[in-house]
């Protein structure tokens, strides 16, 4: 983890600007584990979890990133102009009136499962960019005027509003022996970490995900730096050494903006002990899977990545976010020009066609009957989302035009699936125009499925207390879309 960098992107709001080494982001991180939080251990206020009304347990938010071309897959217009719908067609599904592409023939068959919202916009508060768009739909806040300004350049702050997965943690009550929030296979952003909105930010630091990290030569491999010290200390070396307890210790300027670092260090025994229990490594351990489970998913990072959320769902972990992780060998075999991922500004219907959709056909639909056949489905609520859609006509000039056959970024349409987790299959919520470049009807915006998560995990009570004691309000704007459930 880079040791300038990841202070910046984490420190609370309202607190000193001091810096924060990386084995003190292991106690902070560690201390999640033992279900206490920073500001019960220091004195500092801290909203009670909310009553849950709702029926799920757990969220599992699928992210395509990069911006996932919403008229290719779940919002065709077979109407269109042959500029506007492309090469795909689409084909009947399991749920009467609802047409998905033709390359995802497993989904299609339990498409009676699915509520695709496909009326999602950014109404002229995004800026067009990756940036905003994480921002935008990962917290459900409109991105601030910083985000025009500086566009991919604008880092996260400590200031900025929470992911709704550390939301969703910070209302739940605590896990015993694993995080509220964890992060798979990667850490989003060019460099690593620079992609606002999927952070607690305000909410502080010991609310951030757990970082998961999967590997795409060796897809069985899942590290997490928080427990492996960025791949330096094993679990059982860092058990080990006790020298690290007092390495930490020594950094007292580390420390400084803790309130009591004694009682910080009195937990940082648990927090050890905690990180190796045979219950925390058996959830991160896939070996014990059988081999048709496993060929199930598919032996890819994406497909074990959703494997690895079934079983942290099973462990009853709060939020489970998977960031698409692209394979460049794959697409550049395939000659994918957008790396593996879904920001597919050129050859767009190859990238689709040939990497991304049979990838996330097999191991979506793959979780979503492990889910069901396990008795889980209606518990845990399972998103699938992204920061941005595809703009409907083809051809982007930064890749030759029409004849680079790619799609450029467009916030102004795109599409959300859910399922499970009391959501009732086999809809389409909200309809967009004849060619899928804005909202027709019932018009959805990021804060709207913000509350729709909050809605299905019950949590009605969206107040938060800073570090000074002031109430705030975690999202004042937005509806549940509750016709879903």
């Amino acid at each position: 983890m880079n040791e300038t960098m990841r202070p910046h992107l984490a420190q609370p709001h309202g607190s000193v600007n001091l810096p924060v080494s990386r084995r003190t982001m292991l106690v902070a991180g560690g201390l999640s584990f033992c279900g206490m939080s920073l500001p019960e251990l220091t004195g500092g206020a801290m909203a009670a979890p909310s009553s849950s009304t709702g029926k799920a347990k757990t969220t599992i938010l699928i992210w395509l990133s990069g911006g996932a071309s919403h008229i290719d897959t779940w919002d065709m217009k077979p109407e269109a102009p042959a500029a506007i719908r492309g090469p795909f067609k689409s084909i009947e599904t399991s749920a009467p009136g609802i047409r998905l592409c033709e390359h995802l023939p497993l989904l299609s068959k339990r498409a009676h499962r699915l509520a695709i919202v496909r009326s999602l916009g950014h109404h002229r508060r995004g800026t067009g960019d990756h940036h905003a768009g994480y921002y935008y739909n990962l917290t459900g806040h409109r991105p601030d005027p910083s985000f025009p300004q500086l566009l991919n350049a604008r880092k996260p702050r400590p200031d900025d509003w929470p992911a709704i997965g550390t939301v969703v943690g910070y209302k739940s009550p605590p896990h015993p022996y694993l995080p509220q929030s964890i992060t798979l296979p990667m850490k989003p952003g060019a460099p690593e970490y620079t992609r606002p909105g999927q952070f607690a930010a305000r909410l502080g630091v010991e609310h951030d995900p757990l970082y998961v990290l999967g590997d795409v030569d060796d897809p069985m491999h899942f590290a997490a730096p928080a427990i492996e010290l960025a791949g330096d200390v094993s679990i059982d070396r860092l058990l080990s050494r006790r020298a690290l307890l007092k390495n930490l210790n020594q950094s007292e300027q580390s420390f400084e903006r803790f309130a009591n670092v004694g009682t910080l260090r009195k937990f940082q025994k648990k927090a050890f002990s905690l990180l190796g229990s045979s219950q925390a490594k058996a959830a991160f351990d896939l070996s014990g899977e059988p081999d048709s489970v496993i060929e199930r998913y598919g032996r890819t990072h994406n497909g074990m990545s959703m494997l690895m959320a079934r079983r942290l769902t099973e462990a009853g972990v709060p939020f489970i976010s998977v960031f698409w992780k692209g394979n460049k060998k794959l697409a550049e075999a395939k000659n994918c020009k957008s790396g593996g991922g879904w920001d597919t500004h050129g050859n767009n219907f190859i990238c689709l066609k040939d990497v991304l959709l049979p990838e996330l056909d097999q191991s979506f639909t793959a979780l979503l009957d492990d889910l069901g056949d396990r008795g889980l489905l209606d518990q845990t609520l399972l998103m699938v989302n992204s920061e941005m859609g595809r703009k409907p006509k083809i051809g982007d000039p930064r890749s030759g035009g029409a004849k680079g056959q790619g799609r450029d970024h467009w916030t102004h349409s795109m599409s959300v699936l859910f399922a499970g987790g009391g959501i009732r299959g086999g809809q389409a919520y909200g309809t967009s125009d004849r060619h899928a470049a804005y909202p027709a009807d019932l018009p959805v915006a990021p804060e709207d499925i913000a509350k729709t998560v909050y809605y299905s995990m019950g949590i009605t009570d969206l107040k938060a207390v800073d570090n000074s004691g002031r109430p705030y309000n975690l999202m004042a704007e937005g509806r549940a879309l509750a016709k879903l459930f």
